[in-house]
């Protein structure tokens, strides 16, 4: 694996997904295959899990960690080619990320989108121009469309909890009170079309996700008709699509696509925190020994750490 940027990465995600959970089992097996490599995180964007489970992947692979949060941290980035640099921005992409790459061994870059501008969220601009300079490999913890060490974690926490060889698996939308981005439910969505499981998604009308990356995809509007006979439900919130980066209605209006106890009858629960408890899921739900927020999370340690292990292997 040259880099992960994308679920387009993994040549071959069950074997993957079978590594990671060795290496869960015994998570120190290859602690000296990083010894004296360097993973430099860059966090254009807050993050708990993101940032702590990929620093204890990398320090369980030997590695060293350096982690810079870049609107504190650092000079203001230009990422336009041709630009004059007279206002905010102080360093160009192309100086930082070949220097950066002196540095390290690998980098990894976490940057949301504007949710403003459709077409600069959707071109990558920031991990496109990573790995464009960069001259060593990037690990994606967050783009403007995609979040693949998530989606990762997810289908190694569906292969662990999973009853049967082809589970029904459900993404629902859910109300928020911030317009949130739809990388999470992006990466999982084309996560679930790699894998063996009958998947369909439920949201309401003007919440539709990129229709390239959902087709081939069932769409129930019916959120009680898409949850019928459901194994996992994936619960997740984000903004329209159509209407870029918006809230078509304000929570009370849609507040009936809160996850209950009883919606989800006995199917098992996921999110990928944070949520906010009784808008998106109610506690009854978290609460229950049917979510798997918490082993979910665990994973999100092991999703990164195969991934690295396979980025720094000679």
């Amino acid at each position: 694996m040259k880099k992960y940027t994308d679920l387009t990465d993994i040549s071959n995600l069950e074997a993957l997904i079978e590594e990671a959970k060795a290496l869960k089992k015994d998570p120190f097996s290859f602690e000296n295959l990083g010894k004296r490599k360097r993973l430099v995180m860059l966090f254009f964007n807050s993050s708990l899990r993101t940032r702590l489970s990929t620093e204890k992947a990398a320090q369980n692979l030997g590695m060293d960690v350096t982690v810079m949060n870049f609107n504190s941290d650092a000079w203001k980035l230009e990422f336009e080619d041709g630009t004059v640099m007279n206002g905010d921005t102080s360093e160009h992409i192309k100086e930082a990320a070949q220097v950066i790459s002196q540095y390290a061994d690998v980098i990894a870059v976490r940057a949301f989108p504007t949710l403003t501008d459709k077409k600069k969220d959707e071109s990558e601009y920031v991990i496109n121009n990573f790995v464009k300079y960069a001259t060593i490999p990037v690990l994606n913890m967050e783009s403007a469309t995609a979040h693949p060490l998530q989606a990762l974690a997810d289908a190694i926490t569906i292969s662990e909890f999973k009853t049967k060889d082809r589970p029904k698996v459900v993404l629902s939308w859910a109300p928020h009170t911030k317009a949130l981005p739809q990388a999470v439910p992006n990466s999982f969505a084309a996560m679930m079309q790699l894998c063996d499981v009958d998947f369909c998604i439920t949201n309401p009308e003007g919440y539709d996700l990129n229709p390239e990356l959902t087709k081939g995809t069932k769409i129930i509007r019916n959120q009680k008709e898409a949850l019928q006979d459901a194994d996992f439900v994936y619960v997740k919130n984000w903004s329209s699509y159509t209407n870029y980066g918006e809230i078509l209605n304000p929570f009370e209006t849609n507040k009936n696509w809160t996850m209950t106890q009883e919606k989800l009858g006995v199917a098992k629960f996921m999110h990928c925190l944070p949520v906010r408890r009784n808008v998106v899921v109610e506690d009854a739900v978290l609460d229950s020994n049917q979510s798997l927020v918490i082993p979910q999370a665990n994973n999100r340690t092991f999703a990164a750490q195969v991934v690295l292990k396979q980025i720094i292997s000679p």
